[in-house]
C-alpha cells in the first residue's frame, strides 16, 4: 500500500493542542504540539481561554501542514478528538467567547448538583443520560453560566450565542461559522442527551434551563462536518470524523467487540468497555455512554473516569518541584521496592468513579521521617494504578465478566513501573501498543471512514501492534496496598464542607 492518502487528526487535550498526520497503516508522518495556559481563579475552579485553545490548535495544524509540503495534496480528511465535557459559549456573530471555557475538572457547580439531587432529580437524570448528576458534565456548567453571567440568558434565548463542547468550538472556527455540530459521543457527555432517543432531551433542557437554539446539531461520529474554510491551513479539506478523546482511544485500540477494554492514562484516567448495542446500566458507580455512532447505529460503552492521573505527575513536577520530568518521577519510583507506607489520594478535583465525591480533596498519608522523594514518587504512581483498580472492580461487577486483558494508552502509559504496578495490583495482563497515540489514530480512522476510505469499523480495525505485555505478579504487598488505599480514600472524602 502506498503512503497516501493521509489523514490528519486534531487532538485537542486538556493541557495542549496537537495535530498528527497518519498514513492508512497508522504510521505517523508529522506531529506538532502547542501547550496552553491553565487557569485556577478560585479553589475548585478550572478554566481555559477558548481563543488560546483555537490559536494553539490552528498553529499545530499549520505546522504539520507546512511539514507535509508536496504531500498536502494527499490529505483525504481531518478528524477531531477533544477533551470532553469542557464548555465553550461564544457569540454567534463575532465568533468570540463570551466567558472563559469551564473545564471538565471544574467543581463550581457541586452545590447545584446537590440541590438537584435533594430535589429527587438524580435518578431520572441518570436513567435518561447514563451519567451521574455531577459537576464533571457540561450541562451543569452551562446552566451556571447562563444564570451567573448578566444578560447571557436573554442573548441565548434570542439565538445570539452558541454553546458546545470543544469539538463544536473547533468545528465552528474551522468552517468559519458554517457548521455548528457535535457527534453523538460528545453529546452523550453533557447531561442533556437522551441515550435511548439519541437526541437532546426536552425534559433535561427544561430542568437545566438551556435553550435548544444554542446547542449543536448531533451527527454520526464519521460523516460530514463541513470543510476547512479559506485562509486556514488545510483549506478545502473535509472534516469527516469527530469523537470525544476516550471514545476515540477505544476506537483507535480496535476495541470493537463487546467486553474489550482500554484504559487511557492521560490528565485523568479513563477505563472503557465496549458493549456494542447493549445499553448496560451501571449499579456500581460507572457511567453508560455512547462509544460512537456509525451509519446511524449506536455503540455503547461502560466507563469509569478518574479525574487526576497524569496531572498528579505534573503537580509533583510543577508545584512540588520534586522532579524535573515525568521520566525522572518514574525512575525514582522504580528505585524503591514500595512507597514505605505512604499513600497519595490525588483528589485535587474531587473523586470520580466509582466514589463520586466532589467535596473530596487530595491527601498524602503515612509520612514518616524516613519518607523521601522516591517514596512520594512511588506513592503517586501507586495512586494512578489504585484508582484504576477501583474502576476495574466495578466494571467486572457491572458486566458480569472477569477481565483478562487491559489495553492501555496515554502519555503516562510510557512508564514501565506504572504498568507493572497496575498488572500486579489487578491481577490482569496489561497490553501496551507500539504507538501510544491511539486517541489521535482513532480520530483519524473515523475521518477515513467518513471520507469513504473504508466501509466499516471492522475493515479499518486491523491488528493491534503490541509493544509490551506486563504479566501480573500478585504479592502480599499488593493486597495490603489495596486495603490501605481503601482506608485512605475514606479519609479524603467530604473534606470540603
Amino acid at each position: 500500500m502506498s503512503e497516501s492518502p493521509y489523514l490528519i487528526a486534531l487532538d485537542q487535550g486538556t493541557t495542549s493542542s496537537r495535530a498528527i498526520v497518519f498514513n492508512l497503516l497508522g504510521q505517523r508522518i508529522a506531529t506538532a504540539q502547542a501547550e496552553f495556559t491553565q487557569h485556577y481563579p478560585q479553589p475548585g475552579w478550572v478554566e481555559h481561554d477558548a481563543t488560546e485553545i483555537w490559536e494553539t490548535q490552528c498553529q499545530a495544524l499549520a505546522d504539520v501542514w507546512a511539514e507535509l509540503g508536496e504531500k498536502q495534496k494527499g490529505v483525504a480528511a481531518i478528524g477531531i478528538t477533544n477533551q470532553r465535557e469542557t464548555l465553550v459559549v461564544w457569540d454567534r456573530v463575532t465568533g468570540e467567547p463570551v466567558a472563559p471555557a469551564i473545564v471538565w475538572q471544574d467543581r463550581r457547580t457541586a452545590p447545584d448538583c446537590e440541590r438537584m439531587e435533594k430535589a429527587g432529580m438524580g435518578v431520572d437524570i441518570s436513567l435518561r443520560t447514563g451519567l451521574r448528576l455531577d459537576p464533571y458534565f457540561t450541562g451543569t456548567k452551562l446552566a451556571w453560566l447562563l444564570r451567573e453571567t448578566p444578560g447571557l440568558r436573554q442573548r441565548a434565548e434570542q439565538g445570539g450565542v452558541l454553546a458546545g463542547t470543544i469539538d463544536s468550538w473547533l468545528i465552528w472556527k474551522l468552517t468559519a461559522g458554517a457548521v455548528h455540530a457535535t457527534d453523538a459521543s460528545n453529546a452523550s457527555r453533557t447531561l442533556l442527551f437522551n441515550l435511548e432517543s439519541g437526541d437532546w432531551d426536552p425534559m433535561l433542557l427544561d430542568r437545566f434551563e438551556v435553550p435548544r437554539i444554542v446547542l449543536a446539531d448531533i451527527r454520526d461520529s464519521a460523516g460530514d462536518f463541513g470543510t476547512v474554510a479559506a485562509g486556514l491551513p488545510g483549506a478545502g479539506i473535509g472534516l469527516r470524523g469527530v469523537a470525544g478523546d476516550q471514545q476515540a482511544a477505544l476506537f483507535g485500540q480496535s476495541c470493537l467487540k463487546s467486553g474489550m477494554v482500554k484504559n487511557t492514562y492521560g490528565t485523568g484516567c479513563f477505563l472503557l468497555m465496549q458493549t456494542e448495542s447493549d445499553l448496560v446500566r451501571s449499579q456500581h458507580g460507572l457511567l453508560t455512554t455512547v462509544a460512537w455512532r456509525l451509519a446511524g447505529k449506536t455503540s455503547y460503552a461502560l466507563e469509569g473516569a478518574v479525574f487526576v492521573a497524569g496531572s498528579a505527575v505534573q503537580w509533583a513536577r510543577d508545584e512540588l518541584k520534586l522532579v524535573s520530568s515525568a521520566e525522572e518521577l518514574s525512575a525514582l519510583a522504580d528505585s524503591v521496592d514500595d512507597a514505605g507506607g505512604v499513600i497519595c489520594v490525588p483528589a485535587f478535583a474531587g473523586l470520580g468513579a466509582p466514589h463520586w465525591d466532589p467535596y473530596a480533596r487530595g491527601t498524602l498519608m503515612g509520612l514518616t521521617r524516613g519518607t523521601g522523594r522516591a517514596q512520594i514518587c512511588r506513592a503517586i504512581l501507586d495512586s494512578i494504578a489504585l484508582q484504576s483498580c477501583d474502576l476495574i472492580e466495578a466494571m467486572e461487577r457491572d458486566s458480569g465478566m472477569e477481565l483478562q486483558e487491559i489495553r492501555v494508552d496515554g502519555g503516562a502509559a510510557a512508564s514501565d513501573p506504572l504498568l507493572q504496578i497496575q498488572a500486579d495490583l489487578t491481577g490482569k495482563r496489561v497490553v501496551r501498543p507500539v504507538d501510544l497515540e491511539t486517541t489521535a489514530w482513532g480520530a483519524a480512522k473515523l475521518a477515513g471512514l467518513g471520507a469513504g476510505l473504508w466501509t466499516d469499523g471492522d475493515e479499518v480495525a486491523g491488528a493491534l501492534a503490541i509493544g509490551h505485555r506486563f504479566e501480573a505478579n500478585i504479592t502480599e504487598h499488593s493486597k495490603v496496598l489495596r486495603k490501605d488505599w481503601a482506608r485512605a480514600i475514606e479519609r479524603a472524602k467530604h473534606w470540603v464542607e
